[in-house]
């Protein structure tokens, strides 16, 4: 039996079969493209291992219906496509945790009966996968962020060659284990050792996205004067500079009456981010890098050990990297979504 294929149908067919998830469906994909490429009945049983008379009946199936699903349809054809479709959208608005929870769903809305295999199976063909939600502020305003990237952008296109702009902010890592995803072998668990201490760095820092230069010291505590002591810190750094426009957050230490004094007392000029916008803080990229390099998945004995490994990223690892890190850290930002 030939199967003909025009370029639109078989670019179909090659997407559905990427997306497919049951199996006995995508060998059906397979052997219909295969045989539309010439290949005999007979190959193509060999090459998806079953047998040629099972090959023959879904070419058939094809050729005569376009059917490519078994006949015992597979859970989702209890369903209607239009129920099919409200349940998609249901579960677009309620995130579910357990795929037992959303067959009892289906079971009280339209009275029709899923195995967890078979609500799997569905929930793969309409496009969902299992993994992690997205975190976004709850208060954050897209027009307040959209109108600081529009402010950020006219500064940095008419800045003078005799100013510069550093993104600021404080960091406090802490020497308590943080487990994050890695590469483990399937079917083993990775144990890592965990302490909670509460040792706890601060550091206030601020990044030049020309440059990639980092300026940062470490505190007791981060407060109005740590702030003068950075604002002093960069006015000898930059002791031709006519202004520095430092971008931070709205933090009370930020706003307070000696912060801004000292500001001014040192060219300083601030501006200050919408509430709820760490997106639009570059420096907050470098925080999440140093976590990677120095604190995922790794235990620390002591307390000097972990003052030893942040330390060594912001005085070394960085200065090695900084320069091939423009396409990770910078002021290409992302507009947060607000959460449905």
């Amino acid at each position: 039996m030939k199967i003909i294929l025009n370029k639109s149908e078989k670019e179909e067919l090659e997407l559905l079969h990427k997306s497919e998830r049951d199996r006995r469906i995508a060998d059906r994909i397979k052997a219909v493209l295969l045989r539309s490429e010439g290949w005999s009945q007979v190959e193509i049983a060999q090459a998806l291992r079953i047998s040629a008379e099972t090959i023959s009946k879904h070419l058939a199936d094809y050729d005569k219906t376009k059917n490519l699903k078994p006949k015992n349809g597979g859970s989702d054809t209890r369903l209607s496509r239009h129920q099919i479709t409200e349940l998609t959208h249901h579960i677009e608005s309620k995130t579910y945790t357990k795929v037992e929870d959303i067959c009892a769903y289906v079971y009280k809305k339209y009275g029709k009966s899923f195995s967890i295999s078979g609500m799997t199976s569905l929930l793969h063909r309409e496009g969902f996968s299992y993994k992690h939600p997205k975190k976004t502020p709850a208060k954050f305003s897209v027009e307040k962020q959209e109108e600081f990237i529009e402010s950020y952008i006219k500064l940095a296109d008419e800045l003078p060659s005799d100013e510069v702009i550093e993104f600021a902010d404080g960091v406090h890592p802490t020497m308590a284990t943080k487990v994050s995803y890695g590469w483990i072998r399937r079917g083993k668990d990775k144990l890592i050792n965990a302490t909670a201490s509460k040792t706890r760095l601060n550091f206030f820092g601020s990044l030049n996205l020309d440059t990639m230069d980092l300026t940062i010291n470490s505190y007791k505590t981060i407060d109005s004067n740590a702030l003068e002591n950075h604002f002093k810190t960069l006015s000898e750094k930059y002791p031709e500079a006519k202004k520095i426009h430092l971008i931070l957050d709205q933090s009370g230490y930020n706003r307070s009456q000696q912060t801004r004094e000292a500001a001014s007392k040192y060219k300083i000029i601030l501006h200050y981010l919408p509430p709820y916008s760490p997106n639009l803080n570059a420096i907050e990229r470098l925080w999440k890098l140093m976590n990677e390099k120095c604190r995922n998945n790794r235990y620390f004995a002591s307390a000097q050990e972990f003052r030893s490994a942040i330390n060594n990223f912001f005085d070394k690892q960085w200065k090695k990297m900084q320069c091939s890190m423009r396409n990770r850290i910078n002021d290409n930002f992302q507009v947060l979504k607000q959460a449905s």
